[in-house]
C-alpha cells in the first residue's frame, strides 16, 4: 500500500479490509513523513504495531 492510500483509508468513516501479513488490521495512526502506519491487530487496542506502509495489503486490490 502506498502512503497516500493509507492517508484515505485513516481518514475516511466507511470500513476497509487491510491486512498486515494475511491478517486483518486497523490503521490507528499514519507518519507520512517516514511512511509508516500504527495499527491495531485484532479486537484488542492494546496490541499496536508500527509498521511500513508497504506491509499493508488493501482487501481486493
Amino acid at each position: 500500500m502506498d502512503i497516500r492510500r493509507a492517508v484515505d483509508i485513516f481518514n475516511d468513516k466507511e470500513n476497509y479490509a487491510v491486512k498486515l501479513d494475511g491478517k486483518p488490521v486497523w490503521i490507528e495512526q499514519v507518519d507520512e513523513a517516514n511512511g509508516m502506519a500504527t495499527v491495531q491487530l485484532g479486537s484488542r487496542p492494546t496490541n499496536t504495531h508500527t509498521v511500513s506502509v508497504d506491509r499493508l495489503h488493501e482487501e481486493g486490490h
